[in-house]
């Protein structure tokens, strides 16, 4: 018996969940759609990506629509292109049998006139991206003012993606009167905003506990030193040859790098990020759904869209700004009853973010090493053996065997298995033979560089328009080095305190010598001070040499550190002020950030 029968669902969607193959209800699924039918209520329902929350809600809305009546009577906002265009398939998947239900799709980068046309030959159904939904409304082209039902999926990532205002906005162009479902995976503080201020006492339901992961994942992490990074990924998907994998950065440059890098040493890889125009999301997005694709690197804004089933590895080559938004990546894989593996490659300073992390998915992380050369030969070895032991014969082969088997006739078995194995082996017994171990030495506890360390003291500071942040992609610049080796940053007033590992000192303080930026010498020196005191020379108290650098004119400090504001051009006392140069110091390293 098909346990969706147990919920009330009309005949026509029970036929239309029979064409599909379902036959029991997800979690989410069987909590939610009794409710949602019986009940005229609001619900708040929380639940991981890829438990069936489209058929938690779809299912009730399309048995609660008139089919009768074209004018718009249900609204559902999701926040990326492609997430709005896979629930609308569904939709229409789950409605087949339901004669006259329109469900329509409204989202940037298409035609609005198209679908204003689809809009007026009636869609008692919108689905839609916030941004063009408020075009559309701004531009009279949608009337809402007669829904009855509004559901905001994925509302955590709208949320996370800056719509809260655009949904406001939006749903004041709505009745009171409606009936509001907001699902989501998470449950952050901006989101029970929303429940609060636009829902009426909702019924909540839960899946787990709060913003818990799916059990069907397990979770690793790799300990690395920063520019080893893209190595560990190799190796991960070398030590995985069945890998189908969707790989997160934190930018689009950073996603389009890594996607070209393993393009160009022969992976079969794709970028998917905001750059990119709907036609060529949608190809790559074909591409991976019939595994063209082995390895898809995304951002998160670009992976909302992204419904595989069969994803066997989320990595997060960078772990994401905000914590939270890692129960949305590992929710990419363990989908549909499947297990699924998220892996983090990590650095030691970045400890932290995984302990935090933990506490969210309520789930342990394992730390494994990244596998060496030889463990990685093993692995493809013996899984071309039994690619071999699984292959199908093509007896269309069987009028070349006579010439094959003169060719190879002075061979024996052994012979033969060893030439033919040799062909796939030796490919990366070259690449591998002399590599070297990857894994970092544990984090130390305070999760940041190495146990030898040096600090530094800089003599830039709050006042010239520096935080912690852009000082730091500011010294990473510079100095070339990776983001995670830059640690401990530490912006005062008028000056600032970094660490870098001992093995960077000099090279840094040779950078810094005699150093320029817009007119200005920055001077870096050696320092055992922790940036708590404000003594003369920029609080340098402690330390090493208390030399300023040569050349120009030497850098003039009133007490406390704080440079003359006349002192930008290399002392010539004729530059601009301070807060003027601060600021093109900002703008030049916020050009830099390629943020989602």
């Amino acid at each position: 018996m098909n346990k969706f029968e147990q919920l009330g669902l009309n005949p026509s969607i029970l036929k239309a969940v029979e064409d599909m193959g379902f036959t029991s209800p997800s979690e989410i699924q069987e909590k939610a759609i009794p409710v949602l039918l019986n009940e005229d209520t609001d619900m708040v329902a929380l639940a991981q990506t890829g438990t069936g929350k489209t058929a938690a809600f779809g299912f009730p809305l399309i048995q609660k629509i008139n089919v009768s009546k074209k004018h718009t009577q249900a609204l559902i906002l999701s926040p990326t292109r492609e997430l709005c265009l896979q629930i609308t398939n569904e939709l229409k998947n789950y409605s087949k049998f339901e004669k006259g239900l329109n469900p329509v799709a409204i989202y940037g980068g298409a035609s609005i006139t198209e679908q204003s046309r689809q809009i007026e030959r009636g869609a008692q159904i919108i689905v839609a991206t916030p941004g063009r939904m408020q075009d559309m409304i701004n531009r009279n082209l949608v009337d809402i003012s007669k829904i009855e039902f509004c559901v905001l999926d994925e509302a955590d990532e709208m949320l996370n993606m800056g719509f809260f205002e655009d949904i406001k906005a939006i749903l004041s162009h709505t009745p009171k009167e409606k009936h509001t479902w907001l699902f989501s995976a998470t449950m952050p503080k901006e989101v029970a905003t929303i429940a609060k201020k636009f829902m009426r006492t909702p019924i909540e339901i839960t899946v787990g506990s709060k913003n818990q992961g799916t059990s069907n994942v397990s979770h690793e992490y790799y300990l690395v030193n920063s520019r080893q990074r893209y190595e560990a990924l190799k190796r991960l998907a070398d030590a995985n040859p069945d890998i189908f994998s969707v790989i997160f950065c934190r930018t689009k440059r950073d996603t389009q790098k890594v996607a070209e890098k393993l393009i160009e040493d022969g992976y079969s890889a794709a970028a998917l990020h905001g750059d990119l125009s709907q036609n060529q999301r949608d190809l790559v997005m074909k591409s991976f759904r019939t595994k063209q694709i082995q390895m898809l690197v995304a951002t998160d804004v670009a992976a909302r869209g992204i419904d595989v089933d069969d994803i066997t590895h989320v990595i997060n080559y960078q772990l994401p700004d905000e914590i939270e938004t890692y129960n949305h990546r590992s929710g990419r894989t363990g989908r549909a009853g499947k297990s699924g593996v998220s892996m983090v490659i990590v650095t030691k300073s970045e400890m932290r973010k995984i302990k935090s992390i933990e506490r969210i998915i309520q789930q342990k992380f394992e730390q494994k090493d990244i596998p060496d050369g030889m463990e990685i030969c093993r692995v493809q070895l013996f899984h071309l053996a039994n690619d071999i032991k699984e292959t199908k014969i093509n007896h269309e082969i069987d009028t070349y065997l006579p010439g094959i088997n003169e060719v190879l006739e002075d061979f024996t078995k052994e012979e033969l298995i060893k030439k033919f194995f040799s062909v796939e082996f030796t490919r990366f017994f070259n690449y591998y033979k002399n590599s070297q171990g990857l894994s970092s030495p544990s984090a130390p506890a305070d999760g940041g560089g190495s146990g030898d360390s040096t600090r530094y003291f800089i003599n830039v500071g709050a006042k010239d328009g520096f935080d912690w942040m852009s000082l730091k992609d500011f010294l990473k610049a510079t100095l070339d080095l990776g983001r995670d080796d830059v640690y401990k940053v530490d912006v005062k007033d008028s000056f600032s305190f970094f660490n870098t590992d001992a093995k960077n000192t000099e090279a840094v303080l040779s950078i810094f010598k005699d150093f320029k930026h817009q007119g200005r010498f920055i001077n870096v020196e050696e320092t055992t001070d922790t940036g708590g005191r404000g003594k003369r020379g920029g609080g340098g108290g402690g330390r090493k040499g208390g030399k300023f650098n040569k050349g120009g004119k030497k850098p003039d400090f009133k007490s406390g550190g704080r440079r003359r504001s006349n002192d930008f051009k290399g002392g010539s006392g004729k530059g601009k002020k301070s807060g003027n140069r601060s600021k093109n110091i900002e703008s030049s390293i916020k050009r830099r950030r390629n943020k989602n």
